[in-house]
């Protein structure tokens, strides 16, 4: 019995590609759909899986309907200019990690390399740039001109009051956010 080439070529030809489709569905739309569960799982919703465009449909869309409605002078500007983004906020938040614990706090300013900080837009790089968004030796040389003065003897002769700005946020317990436009202001006794 011989085996001519072609069949042994379209014998090999049939394992890849029938390989190569498995991977390719493996990466197209079972390992999108394995992680989608395991992520409800943990509880995080989100839009389902949609093959090769995902959301970008949905954008053009939001953009055309909120162009299409009239904005007044009191009107919230960002559902206008950035819908999809305002709609993925509102319905989903937006990423955050609050740490309260000192622990927690002090773990963070020492390993400092550890910890992923998100880059700036120009913007923020231009009017903003402070201690939080500096990296490797300038953030260790800002933080050493910086730690004495957070120390708990130095911080003993200053009294604490939040403005008056701060009287229509939703909570009593004092968490300074950008949101409710609240200042510290430090008094030397």
């Amino acid at each position: 019995m011989e085996i001519s080439l072609d069949k042994v070529a379209t014998s090999v030809l049939f394992v890849v590609m029938t390989t190569m489709s498995c991977m390719i569905l493996n990466w197209v739309w079972l390992r999108p759909k394995y992680l989608e569960r395991c992520l409800r799982k943990q509880g995080l919703v989100g839009n389902s899986y949609r093959l090769f465009f995902g959301d970008t449909k949905d954008s053009p869309m939001m953009i055309k309907q909120a162009c299409s409605k009239p904005i007044e002078l009191s009107d919230d500007i960002v559902p206008h200019v950035l819908p999809f983004k305002h709609h993925i906020v509102k319905h989903y938040g937006i990423p955050c990690v609050n740490i309260m614990s000192p622990e927690q706090i002090k773990d963070v300013f020492t390993k400092m390399g550890d910890f992923q900080k998100p880059k700036p837009n120009p913007l923020t790089r231009l009017l903003a740039m402070g201690l939080i968004s500096y990296k490797g030796e300038k953030w260790a040389k800002h933080r050493k001109i910086i730690n004495p003065a957070f120390h708990l003897e130095k911080l003993k002769n200053f009294s604490f009051e939040t403005s008056s700005s701060y009287a229509h946020a939703p909570c009593s317990i004092i968490i300074v956010q950008p949101q409710f436009g609240a200042h510290i202001i430090l008094h030397k006794i």
